[in-house]
């Protein structure tokens, strides 16, 4: 029996790897809509800030998708290219209700939190079988969401007023 390699791998040996890769992709698809939502309906004060911002949130999500659509064929496989397959497969869920500002920039956090727990789940699938290019891209994509995610989880808190002040 002939065993197919991609790149030095098997399909078996890539296949978990496709696997966390899809579902990365699914969370970002929805996370991508979720910002564009966002991005049109914010009101308030914020306005101006979170418009811009989510903007640039969802452009940088737009070429992060490609990126990994585009490693999942790599390997010779076919990435999920459908909103049913996205929602099916994505940890992070749309919203249906209006969120004010503050609970717009909070449900981003927590979508921050639930791509880097899958960009982790690809990493360590990658370096279970060697795939130091997909292992590269992750260590990219979770050292920007780590800084975004403290950027804008500092932006929730609330300013202290210095004793010095008074």
């Amino acid at each position: 029996m002939k065993v197919y390699k991609r790149l030095g791998f098997t399909h078996m040996e890539t296949a978990e790897l496709v696997t966390n890769l899809n579902k990365l992709l699914s969370n970002y698809q929805v996370h991508y809509q979720k910002l564009r939502k966002f991005h049109w309906n914010v009101e308030g004060q914020d306005f101006f800030e979170l418009h811009e911002l989510f903007e640039e949130e969802y452009n940088a999500v737009k070429v992060n998708i490609d990126e990994v659509a585009e490693r999942i064929r790599v390997f010779g496989k076919f990435p999920i290219a459908t909103m049913a397959g996205y929602l099916n497969v994505s940890e992070i869920e749309e919203v249906e209700k209006d969120l004010t500002s503050m609970e717009m920039v909070k449900e981003i956090l927590n979508d921050f939190e639930i791509l880097l727990t899958s960009m982790v789940e690809v990493t360590e699938a990658a370096e279970k079988i060697g795939d130091t290019g997909t292992y590269d891209l992750m260590a990219g994509f979770i050292k920007h969401l780590e800084q975004r995610h403290w950027m804008l989880n500092a932006w929730t808190k609330e300013t202290k007023v210095s004793a010095l002040a008074n």
